[in-house]
């Protein structure tokens, strides 16, 4: 109620959950962004990155992550992922084809595997919010969560 209250002012607007796409194939990266756009979770894309420098330079302004394995510069993803989780505390979900790659690496609060349903980003969406609050999080179907604290 107090946040209705508090949008209603004119020019105030509670800070929504900042999200940073790491995904090299357009097409890919421009449905991953639609579906945020679309989800009844309101967050802002901050940005899509293709390769390990740009994650990294978008980082520090990024809530969550939906990070690919395999991108335009090699296998950088489960880097992208580290330095995004114990740098900035970014929440960290992989979406990628090699799942296999990051389930045993410590990195990140899940996996879901390529290719991804449109309705499972919403619900990435929503499992990654709940991490970063701290609150009960309900995991999406086909995501292998991780057991590595919120990120």
């Amino acid at each position: 109620m107090l946040a209705d209250v508090l949008q209603s002012e004119p020019g105030f607007r509670l800070e929504q959950p900042r999200v940073l796409i790491v995904e090299d194939e357009f097409l890919i990266a421009m449905d991953i962004e639609d579906s945020i756009l679309q989800a009844d979770e309101e967050a802002d894309v901050i940005g899509i990155a293709n390769r390990l420098d740009e994650a990294v330079a978008l980082g520090s302004r990024a809530d969550i992550a939906f990070v690919d394995v395999n991108l335009a510069d090699g296998q950088t993803g489960p880097e992208i992922g580290r330095r995004l989780s114990q740098d900035h505390g970014v929440v960290v979900i992989f979406m990628t084809a090699n799942p296999e790659v990051v389930v045993n690496l410590g990195i990140g609060a899940g996996v879901i595997a390529k290719p991804v349903p449109q309705d499972a980003v919403e619900q990435c969406l929503s499992y990654a919010l709940a991490k970063r609050a701290g609150t009960h999080a309900v995991t999406p179907i086909g995501m292998m969560p991780f057991d590595c604290g919120s990120s």
